[in-house]
């Protein structure tokens, strides 16, 4: 099966919008995967839910959750999770200001599987996606599947315009990525001290020389968060550019452009912009047979989405320059992630 082109369970996988939990007649042999979810709640408003998924997920890979909450909701978890998964704290030797990340290393060394998939909370794999994540394993040592959201309120709408983009010029950042343990463990896992980890890790895999899959068409459903915590991670989400200085430049570009075309009054430039990036979401729609899981009128949200990317990135630079970083829990975090070329100069783990 080739790495980068839907066949057998991968392609149902793109054709499914369902989520595909509601368990099935026969329980289908255990995969020998591990399935790592790191996990800081502030509240348990989800809890039911995601004890359901977890309850899914056990009988198909082993589940392992990495819980960084308060001792109260650690308690909490721990008796609804009790017979069903491995459930830890962090490792208190860990130290670094992005708690997922000290998460992730915490369960990969703990992993009892070579092949180990790493989830927000709020990712909902399917039989097929599982399936399809461990085959790609046998050949890769860092898959990178592809999110959507179900369902879609204007919030999930809006950001599936990034999406789009993301899929019409390469690929996505989604909030799973799946690694091979040995490899993860040999490269001597990645830097917790940085805001956008998956970014971190897929860099660092690369300059490991690991081979990377990021099959389009492996769509994997994830459970919109609520309006306000999607306000609140705008500028933070913005901040991510930073490590990426081409796409920093195109966001900080866009209020410039755009009150140059006011000044002109040339609305037609306007317009054209629009249509411009709308057709090309369309591209990022259409690709890999996005279509069964990306509704027509995302592709509006582009325009939009890029708006506010433009005004959030200068956001951004301003927390960068003036406040020392971004707001990250209690702390602020100063460096968005590494370049490639720094971490391939790092020595590498004996």
């Amino acid at each position: 099966m080739s790495l980068f082109s839907p066949a057998g369970d991968a392609r149902r996988t793109a054709r499914r919008a369902d989520g595909g939990h509601d368990g099935a007649s026969t329980l289908p042999a255990q995969l020998p995967m591990t399935y790592v979810l790191p996990l800081r709640w502030h509240s348990d408003t989800g809890l039911a839910e995601l004890t359901g998924y977890l309850r899914w997920l056990a009988g198909r890979v082993e589940v392992l959750v990495v819980d960084g909450s308060a001792p109260d909701l650690f308690a909490r978890h721990a008796d609804a999770w009790r017979g069903l998964i491995r459930h830890l704290p962090p490792d208190p030797a860990e130290r670094g200001l992005n708690g997922k990340v000290i998460g992730v290393r915490t369960g990969l060394r703990a992993a009892g599987h070579d092949h180990v998939v790493i989830a927000d909370d709020d990712v909902r794999y399917d039989e097929a996606a599982l399936t399809a994540v461990h085959r790609l394993l046998d050949r890769a040592d860092l898959v990178r599947p592809q999110n959507y959201f179900d369902p879609l309120p204007w919030h999930a709408w809006w950001d599936t315009g990034r999406t789009l983009l993301n899929r019409a010029l390469g690929a996505d950042y989604p909030g799973t990525l799946a690694v091979r343990r040995n490899t993860f463990l040999a490269m001597g896992g990645y830097d917790p001290d940085v805001l956008f980890e998956n970014l971190e890790l897929i860099r660092t895999m690369r300059a490991y020389d690991g081979i990377e899959a990021a099959p389009a068409w492996l769509y994997v459903r994830r459970l919109p968060p609520d309006a306000t915590h999607f306000r609140g991670q705008r500028v933070r989400q913005a901040y991510d550019d930073l490590a990426q200085p081409a796409r920093l430049l195109t966001a900080l570009a866009v209020l410039p452009a755009l009150a140059a075309a006011i000044a002109a009054r040339r609305p037609a430039l306007l317009l054209g912009a629009a249509a411009g990036t709308v057709a090309l979401a369309e591209l990022g729609r259409r690709r890999a047979g996005g279509t069964a899981v990306f509704p027509p009128a995302t592709v509006l949200a582009a325009p939009v989405w890029l708006l506010e990317r433009g005004v959030c990135g200068w956001l951004a630079v301003a927390q960068r320059f003036l406040l020392g970083g971004v707001r990250y829990g209690d702390t602020r975090i100063r460096r968005a992630a590494h370049s490639t070329h720094t971490l391939h100069r790092r020595p590498r783990p004996h």
